[in-house]
């Protein structure tokens, strides 16, 4: 088995392997991921914080040992806690990093990938909030455009929304919504919720295709068009600029 390392900001991880191919996700700075099948110019990839699969670039990231991959999953994780900052290599080289970008083996201000060391000087995230941090962490991606496969402050989905925003509060959620319904425990009303659950909603063919996190008095954010606040009722998201409902509540779920 390969194993490999993200060394770049923000690359996308395609359904095919082609640049002109979906972006289903994005792989941040210091994320690791098994390469299941390495091409000429592409490797499909399995990423350890989710399992999530797809295609990336091989210029677009650099490979890694069996022993350094090992350490890093069993290593204590460390995200960046900037909407942006950048890191500094051995060359005083600049690299921008976003919001929840993975340091690796980070002590003190350092970091490592392979024998390069790099230097951080910016806030760190480490630890597992409490709950109402959740919402809380929520408002730092307010107004983000919609980016179908996005997980930065630069453009997010609805998805990549909910689980970067569990993942700064210590949590894991899987990538897509369908997939993260199957998470948690079910609530049966919305009276029952807390500011920090997640609402799912589905179509006409019952199949979930949208999450947001709850917040307090019957209110949701999530990304529809861009990271925004509407209300929640029984029926689904009420949207008072557009006087109707735009999507359909389908479960609602306790996942902390």
């Amino acid at each position: 088995m390969l194993y490999g390392i993200c060394n770049l900001s923000i690359v996308p991880l395609r359904a095919e392997e082609s640049n002109q191919s979906e972006m289903t996700s994005q792989v941040l700075f210091g994320e690791v991921f098994e390469v299941t099948e390495k091409q000429k110019e592409w490797s499909k990839i399995r990423l350890t914080f989710d399992n999530y699969e797809g295609f990336i670039d091989n210029k677009q990231y650099t490979e890694i040992s069996a022993d350094f991959y090992s350490k890093l999953k069993t290593e204590k994780q460390y995200f960046s806690g900037e909407m942006i900052d950048f890191i500094t290599n051995s060359k005083n080289e600049l690299t921008t990093i976003p919001l929840g970008s993975n340091l690796p083996f980070y002590n003190t201000g350092k970091l490592q990938i392979n024998s390069e060391l790099y230097t951080y000087e910016g806030a760190i995230l480490s630890e597992e909030e409490s709950k109402h941090k959740i919402a809380q962490t929520a408002f730092n991606y307010l107004n983000t455009p919609f980016l179908w496969g996005g997980k930065t402050p630069f453009g997010i989905d609805c998805s990549g929304f909910t689980q970067m925003v569990y993942k700064l509060c210590g949590y894991r959620l899987l990538r897509d919504a369908n997939q993260q319904a199957t998470q948690g425990e079910v609530l049966s009303f919305i009276e029952e919720s807390e500011a920090g659950d997640l609402a799912f909603f589905d179509n006409e063919e019952g199949e979930i295709i949208h999450v947001g996190i709850i917040l307090s008095d019957y209110h949701i954010i999530h990304a529809h068009g861009k990271v925004r606040i509407d209300t929640l009722d029984h029926s689904g998201i009420f949207n008072a600029e557009l006087q109707k409902h735009t999507h359909k509540l389908r479960i609602i779920k306790k996942m902390i």
